[in-house]
């Protein structure tokens, strides 16, 4: 008996096939999210609710960063005073030593102060604040 040729399957079918079987969305699916989630956001900004996890704006003061009525003492203010404590220089066991940080949490304060130009190096492993 000879063998019943079927109906050539398409690859635009194959490809239908598989993200209906494996529920791969579609780009008419992600256009719909897309459109609920802009009416989410209009909703939003039209209730007044607040942004960034419901906090308010910091507001700057000469000392710092104010809020709610103390000033803030972040790890990198921290850092920056004991460096600023050291006239000719701080070192990094110094900073280590005033700040109680572990190496890599200073490292990373210190590479950031330096890119944003608060501190500069006087030599290796030495910085002054400007």
């Amino acid at each position: 008996m000879a063998k019943r040729k079927g109906k050539p399957v398409t690859f635009d079918a194959m490809v239908k096939f598989f993200m209906q079987t494996y529920d791969i969305p579609t780009k008419k699916d992600v256009d719909r999210l897309l459109a609920k989630l802009d009416l989410l956001e209009k909703l939003l900004k039209a209730s007044g609710a607040p942004g960034r996890r419901g906090r308010l704006p910091a507001k700057k003061v000469a000392g710092g960063v104010k809020r709610r009525g103390r000033t803030a003492s972040t790890a990198t203010d921290r850092v920056l005073q004991a460096i600023r404590n050291l006239k000719q220089g701080a070192g990094f066991d110094e900073i280590k030593a005033r700040t109680s940080f572990d190496d890599k949490k200073i490292r990373n304060i210190i590479f950031r102060l330096n890119k944003n130009g608060a501190i500069k190096r006087k030599s290796r492993g030495v910085y002054i604040a400007k």
